[in-house]
C-alpha cells in the first residue's frame, strides 16, 4: 500500500517496463513449462489486462496456455479463496482433468529468477511426495520467515513460523531455510492433501501454516536449497536472486538493485529473458546540450517513450513515457508510466505511480512532514509514495 489500493501486488510494475508478475511466468515458461493457471481473487483487472495484452500463446497447441482463473466461489459455503490451499482445492477440477503427473505451485508475488527444472530433477531424484524451495538466509531474519528445519539429505523434519530460535541449517549454524513459497507436488499427494484439509474445520486452508507442517517428519518432503539453482547463461559462481517485496521499503530497494553496475538480477541474459507486454514505444531521448539545461540520465534505468528535456536523472527506474523537463533533478526514484515532472522540480528517494504530474518548483523527498502534509504515503524510512493519478493520458498509453 498504496501501491496495492487498486491493483493486486503481482500487477504492480517494476523495473521500468515489467509487472511482478513477469517473473514467475518468465521462469515457468523459460524452464519448459507452458500449462499454467494463475488464480486471482481482489483486485485482479489490472493482472488480468496484463495477462491478456503480454501473456497469450494464442492456442496453437492446446497444452500451452496461460490461463486466468478467478475465484468463482465454489466452495460449499461460497465463500472466497481462504488459503493458498483452499484456491487450489475449489479449482481442483482443472488437475483432475488434466491429470499431471507433477504440480508446481508458485506465488506470483516475489522478484527472482529460478530454472523450475531444475527444482523438478531434484524433485524426481528424491522420489518426494512434496519439494518446497528453500534460501538460506541469515538466522537472524529467522522471525520474518517460516523457518524449514531439514536433516542433512534435505528431508523436512519440522517447520518452524516465524520463530527466532528456529533451527540452523545442517553443518551452517549462521543461517536457517526460509520457505519461499514455491512448491512441487506429486499429483496424487495434492489432491488426497486437498481433499483432507477441506475436511478439517479448524485448518486456515492454507500450505504452508496447515498442510506441509503435518506432512513433515511423516512423509517424503524435502528442502530444495535455491542456492543450487543454475540459470543458463549465467556464469557458474553467480548468486540466485529472490526478493520477498512486500514492504515498500523491499520494493523500493529491488528496484534500487537494478542500477547496480552488476546487479544480482541480471535482466540482460538472453538465454533467460524476462517477458512482458511489448508496447510501440518510441526510444526514449535525451534533449539540450547546455550549461544548466541538459537531459541526461546516471545510473539508471530509462524505458520507451520517455523524454528527459534538460533534466537530470540519477540511480532511477523511470517506467515508459515518462516526461523531465528542464532543470528537474530525479535521484533514487521509482517513476512508473506517463509520469510528468515538472521545471526545475527535484524528486528524490520516491516512488511516484502511473500518471502523477509534479508540478513546476516542487520539491519531494525533502521535508517529509511537508510531503505527508500534502497526503502522500511516506514510510518509516523515508521513502515517499505519491499514489497513482487519473489525470487524461491517450487511450493507447492506457494500462491499469
Amino acid at each position: 500500500y498504496p501501491l496495492t489500493r487498486k491493483r493486486a501486488k503481482p500487477a504492480v510494475p517494476f523495473g521500468g517496463k515489467y509487472r511482478i508478475v513477469d517473473f514467475v511466468l518468465s521462469n515457468f515458461v523459460n524452464s519448459g513449462i507452458h500449462s499454467i493457471y494463475v488464480l486471482t481473487q481482489f483486485r485482479s483487472q489490472s493482472l488480468l489486462q496484463h495477462l491478456s495484452e503480454g501473456w497469450n500463446f494464442g492456442g496453437l497447441l492446446k497444452s500451452h496456455f496461460i490461463t486466468h482463473v478467478p475465484a468463482q466461489m465454489r466452495s460449499e459455503t461460497e465463500s472466497w479463496y481462504q488459503g493458498t490451499a483452499d484456491a487450489i482445492y475449489q479449482n481442483i477440477n482443472l488437475v483432475e482433468q488434466s491429470d499431471p503427473h507433477l504440480v508446481a505451485i508458485f506465488g506470483a508475488d516475489h522478484i527472482y529468477r529460478m530454472n523450475i527444472a531444475g527444482m523438478i530433477d531434484f524433485h524426481l531424484a528424491k522420489q518426494a511426495a512434496v519439494s518446497v524451495a528453500a534460501i538460506p538466509v541469515a538466522r537472524h531474519h529467522a522471525v520474518e520467515f517460516g523457518v524449514i528445519e531439514a536433516t542433512a539429505d534435505g528431508r523436512i523434519a519440522a517447520f518452524h513460523e516465524k520463530n527466532p530460535n528456529a533451527p540452523t541449517m545442517p553443518g551452517d549454524s549462521s543461517r536457517v531455510y526460509a520457505s519461499m513459497g514455491n512448491y512441487i507436488f506429486s499429483t496424487r499427494t495434492l489432491l488426497d492433501l486437498l481433499i483432507e484439509d477441506a475436511k478439517d474445520p479448524k485448518s486456515h486452508r492454507d500450505f504452508g501454516r496447515d498442510i506441509l507442517p503435518k506432512l513433515a517428519g511423516q512423509a517424503p518432503i524435502y528442502a530444495y536449497n535455491f542456492e543450487t539453482n543454475r540459470i543458463p547463461g549465467e556464469p557458474g559462481d553467480s548468486t540466485p536472486y529472490w526478493r520477498d517485496v512486500g514492504t515498500i521499503e523491499a520494493y523500493y530497494e529491488a528496484n534500487m538493485d537494478l542500477n547496480l553496475f552488476k546487479p544480482e538480477l541480471n535482466l540482460y541474459n538472453r538465454e533467460w529473458p524476462v517477458r512482458s507486454t511489448s508496447y510501440p514505444d518510441p526510444p526514449a531521448k535525451f534533449v539540450f546540450e547546455e550549461n544548466g539545461r541538459r537531459g541526461e540520465a546516471l545510473d539508471s534505468i530509462v524505458s520507451g517513450g520517455c523524454i528527459l528535456s534538460g533534466g537530470t536523472v540519477r540511480k532511477s527506474v523511470l517506467g515508459r513515457g515518462v516526461r523531465v523537463h528542464t532543470g528537474a533533478v530525479v535521484e533514487g526514484c521509482v517513476i512508473m508510466d506517463n509520469c510528468d515532472i515538472g521545471r526545475h522540480a527535484n524528486l528524490r528517494r520516491a516512488i511516484l505511480d502511473k500518471n502523477v504530474h509534479i508540478p513546476a518548483g516542487t520539491q519531494v523527498g525533502y521535508d517529509l512532514e511537508a510531503d505527508r502534509a500534502r497526503g502522500w504515503h511516506v514510510t518509516s524510512s523515508g521513502i515517499v509514495v505519491i499514489g497513482r493519478q487519473y489525470s487524461p493520458v491517450p487511450m493507447a498509453a492506457l494500462s491499469a
